[in-house]
C-alpha cells in the first residue's frame, strides 16, 4: 500500500454488512467500516466503499453489487451474504453456491482478497420453537458449508461466525436478533482484522471492541423493533411463511417416526451436489 495510491476495501453483502444494529450519527456504521480503519496505518490511506444492502440475496450481490464493485479494482472484497436466501420460499442451495462461485471467482479473478464468513441460523437468533427453527438451521448449515468449501476453493480469509460467543452472547445483538449490537459489530471487526493481521494483509491497529456509546435503554430498544424491526423480519420472512409450517409439519412427522437424521442427510446431500455441479 502506497502512501500516494489508495488500497480499495469494497464490502458487500446485506444488512449486517450495511451495519444496521450499529447507528452512527443518523446512519448505519457496522464492522466493515470499522475494520476499514484498522486496515493499514496513519500513513497508508485505505478507500472504503459499502455496497451493501439490507434485504440483499445473492442473486443481487451477484447482479447489481458485483459489477459495481468489480468497477473499482478493490484489493479486498468482503462477501457476507445468504441468510436473508434462507428466508425465502425460492431457497435453493444450488443457486445460492452458483451465484456464490460467481461472485467469489470474479473477485479473485481481478486480483482482489476475499473476506467471508458463516452466519448463525436465524431460526436459533430468533429464538422459534424448535420444529420452525430446525428447517431455518439445517438451510443455514447448507449455505455455511458452501461458503466454507467455496472459501477454501479460492484462497479467501474466512471468519467462522456461526458458532462461539458471536453467536451465543445475546449482549452482542440487537433487539431485533438478527442483527448484532454495537458491541457485536466491534467483536466481528476485530476477528476479521485479526485474520487479515495473520495473513500479512492488515497493518493497522484492531478496532477497539469496547462500545463508544452507551447500549440503547430496554424501552428505546423496544420501540425500534416495534417500529421498525418487526416489520425488516416480516418483510423478509412473509412469503416463506406457508412454505416453514409445512417444513415444521415434516419435521415433525420425522420426528414421531424417529427418521430426523434423513432430513440432515438430504441436506448433507444436496450441498454436495451443489459443490460437485460447480467442478463441471
Amino acid at each position: 500500500m502506497g502512501a500516494d495510491v489508495p488500497f480499495r476495501f469494497v464490502a458487500l453483502g446485506d444488512s449486517l454488512t450495511e451495519g444496521v444494529g450499529d447507528p452512527v450519527g443518523g446512519a448505519w456504521r457496522g464492522w466493515a467500516a470499522l475494520l476499514a480503519e484498522g486496515i493499514a496505518g496513519d500513513d497508508a490511506p485505505v478507500e472504503f466503499h459499502n455496497l451493501a444492502v439490507s434485504g440483499a440475496l445473492t442473486v443481487d450481490v451477484r447482479e447489481r453489487q458485483l459489477p459495481a464493485a468489480l468497477a473499482l479494482r478493490p484489493g479486498l472484497v468482503s462477501v457476507v451474504v445468504g441468510v436473508n436466501d434462507t428466508l425465502r420460499h425460492t431457497f435453493d442451495i444450488h443457486d445460492v453456491a452458483a451465484r456464490l462461485d460467481e461472485v467469489y471467482a470474479a473477485c479473485a479473478a481481478q486480483g482482489a482478497v476475499l473476506l467471508t464468513a458463516c452466519l448463525p441460523d436465524p431460526g436459533a437468533m430468533l429464538g422459534l420453537p424448535g420444529a420452525l427453527a430446525r428447517p431455518l438451521a439445517r438451510r443455514q448449515r447448507e449455505v455455511n458449508a458452501v461458503v466454507h468449501a467455496l472459501s477454501e476453493r479460492y484462497d479467501a480469509v474466512h471468519l467462522h461466525a456461526a458458532e462461539g460467543d458471536l453467536a451465543a452472547d445475546r449482549a452482542l445483538w440487537s433487539a431485533d436478533r438478527l442483527h448484532p449490537g454495537e458491541r457485536g459489530h466491534r467483536l466481528f471487526a476485530a476477528r476479521c482484522h485479526g485474520l487479515l493481521v495473520a495473513r500479512g494483509l492488515a497493518t493497522g491497529a484492531a478496532p477497539a471492541c469496547e462500545p463508544e456509546l452507551p447500549p440503547p435503554t430496554r424501552s428505546a430498544s423496544l420501540w425500534w423493533l416495534a417500529t421498525a424491526g418487526t416489520g425488516w423480519v416480516v418483510r423478509r420472512c412473509t412469503d416463506l411463511l406457508p412454505q416453514l409450517v409445512a417444513l415444521a409439519a415434516d419435521e415433525v412427522r420425522h420426528q414421531v417416526r424417529g427418521t430426523s437424521a434423513r432430513l440432515d442427510h438430504g441436506s448433507s446431500r444436496a450441498v454436495a451436489s451443489a459443490l460437485a455441479a460447480l467442478a463441471t
